[in-house]
């Protein structure tokens, strides 16, 4: 009995389940093997949950077969053969092949037609059936582009022929008054200075209405340090004025960076410190400006200070101020003061223009001296520079991909006896390549030459240390032209920690003493970021191409940058 009750339980389960998963079947086919081939070939669903399913299924195919060229298909009743199978039969009739639009001059630019076909005549322009619906959402949207929101593009009048050709007229509908922009709302970070949608976004009152391209501007916000989008823009249309809404917030822009150093000292052998810090404020007064302030005392008794002002569209105009300070000291033997100011203009939120000046004065402290390589000297120079910036803000230990700057100078340098025509030559490019989410290799070269009669020591420029050729002393190699390349493979370990690897090059060569050189680095570092900012360490030894490897020569450089 127990065995009997087991069994129909089982066999109502079985049967139970195989009704609820039931599905309904669907057949489609044509009135000959033609038609029924092209219906295979479209494709369809022949399996659904329900009757709704099946309607949508056959509404669906329909549409597919008027996309290509069967506009005049017609569709039998659903036919219920029975509990569970229905069948359709459809009639393709004759499939069209081409398309002749009829178009008014004044309703559509011809040139803009020309962008879409291929075969336009003043009166009419061809196009492949199957495009139909690709073509005239572009012109929709370019037509909405040039001010007019609201247009829509239809086919009236349709007409076909037995030749395979349908004829029909391109109806154009559309506000007659075009559309400007005539405020703009900022909301989240009310105070954002407003000329920098006038200029770097290129975005202001007045302006043809074009959301595409408002969108694509809006998006360059996640270019700026100092403020970002956090959704996209939206608009609110009245009777007669256009309001558009920007969704910005402030960002986090000011930055300390400081680093300490140690290594062996091969006079002494005793451990020698060196440090170095940066202070950068961004846009506290809601203008964008920015300062900046730099103090480096290093091996050797080199101390150096930086003061950097930058203020953008000065006076509502596209062009921004740079003014520098820059006091070098070498222990008791000169000290050279450079000041520098400089216009920018900036294209877009990639590319800035800089032209200038930059004066120099450097004094000889020695008081007595058998050597002419250190002399009291004034230089002016007139510059001119190029910025190229590509940012990966989704990535916070790497935020620029790419950086490129080019600069030039042509001038004169002056002493008390002499005067001569100098010209600097400066670079500096690096470049992030992403293999993947993890891995990355990064390159950058850095370079600069002076083009001169002759030379003194303190017009020379300095390099070495954690921001040029590491595995050296700051700015311990003088010289009046290098060039070195930074290289790193770089692991990410997890979103804020990563290892990578050393390997420097440098050449470079110094008139005065007759000196060229070649220098190599290696080794590895890591980095964290938390909340107290992004700690660096490298570890790396340098040596140049007539030295032995010597560890009691490798240096550790830390580094800290902060942004609050």
């Amino acid at each position: 009995m127990q065995k009997t009750l087991f069994l129909t339980l089982i066999i109502c389960l079985f049967y139970s389940s195989k009704v609820i998963c039931q599905n309904l079947s669907l057949q489609i086919y044509g009135i000959n093997k033609i038609e029924n081939q092209t219906i295979d070939s479209i494709g369809y669903l022949k399996f659904h949950k329900n009757y709704t399913s099946i309607t949508n299924e056959i509404d669906s195919i329909q549409n597919k077969l008027y996309k290509i060229g069967f506009i005049e298909s017609t569709v039998s009743e659903i036919n219920k053969e029975n509990d569970s199978s229905y069948s359709v039969k459809f009639n393709l009739k004759t499939k069209f092949y081409t398309i002749y639009i009829y178009y008014d001059k004044t309703g559509i630019n011809t040139d803009l037609i020309k962008t879409v076909s291929k075969k336009v005549n003043p009166l009419y322009f061809e196009l492949p059936i199957a495009q139909i619906e690709r073509v005239l959402t572009f012109l929709n949207t370019k037509i909405s582009d040039k001010g007019f929101p609201f247009s829509k593009l239809s086919l009236a009048n349709i007409k076909t022929s037995p030749n395979g050709i349908i004829q029909a007229d391109l109806v154009v509908n559309s506000e007659n008054q075009k559309r400007h922009i005539n405020s703009i709302t900022i909301k989240g970070y009310e105070k954002f200075p407003k000329s920098f949608l006038k200029h770097y976004l290129k975005i202001k009152p007045d302006q043809t209405f074009d959301l595409t391209s408002i969108k694509k501007k809006a998006d360059q916000l996640n270019n700026l340090r100092f403020a970002k989008q956090i959704k996209s823009p939206e608009v609110l249309f009245t009777k007669d004025s256009t309001t558009l809404y920007m969704y910005i917030e402030k960002s986090k822009s000011n930055m300390f960076d400081g680093f300490l150093g140690f290594g062996t000292n091969e006079e002494t052998n005793k451990l020698d410190f060196n440090g170095y810090l940066n202070l950068n404020l961004v846009n506290n007064l809601n203008f964008g400006e920015s300062f900046g302030l730099q103090y480096k005392s290093t091996q050797g008794d080199q101390k150096f200070f930086q003061a950097d002002v930058n203020m953008p569209y000065l006076l509502d105009t596209p062009v921004g101020l740079d003014l520098q300070l820059y006091i070098f000291k070498q222990d008791s033997s000169f000290t050279t003061v450079n000041q520098t100011a400089k216009l920018n203009y900036q294209i877009n939120s990639k590319h800035k223009l800089f032209s200038g000046i930059k004066t120099s004065e450097s004094n000889n402290l020695l008081n007595t001296t058998t050597t002419n390589s250190i002399s009291d000297y004034k230089s002016n120079f007139i510059t001119i520079a190029y910025q190229f910036t590509k940012p990966q803000y989704y990535n916070f230990l790497f935020p620029v991909n790419t950086s490129i700057f080019l600069e030039t100078g042509f001038g004169n340098r002056k002493t008390s006896v002499t005067s001569e025509k100098q010209t600097q030559l400066n670079m500096d490019v690096f470049k992030i390549f992403n293999f993947n989410q993890k891995n990355s290799f990064y390159l950058r070269i850095n370079g600069s030459n002076l083009v001169s009669d002759s030379y003194f020591e303190n017009e020379l420029s300095r390099f070495g240390g954690i921001n040029s050729i590491r595995g050296f002393n700051e700015n311990s190699i003088f010289a009046t032209s290098y060039i070195f390349i930074n290289t790193e493979y770089r692991l990410l370990l997890s979103p804020t920690i990563y290892i990578h690897s050393i390997i420097d090059l440098a050449s470079f060569e110094n008139k005065i003493t007759n000196t060229k050189e070649k220098l190599f680095a290696y080794g590895f570092g890591f980095g964290i970021l938390s909340k107290a900012g992004l700690l660096k360490l490298d570890f790396a030894n340098g040596k140049t191409n007539s030295q032995k490897f010597k560890f009691s020569n490798s240096q550790v450089h830390l580094s800290l940058t902060a942004n609050f």
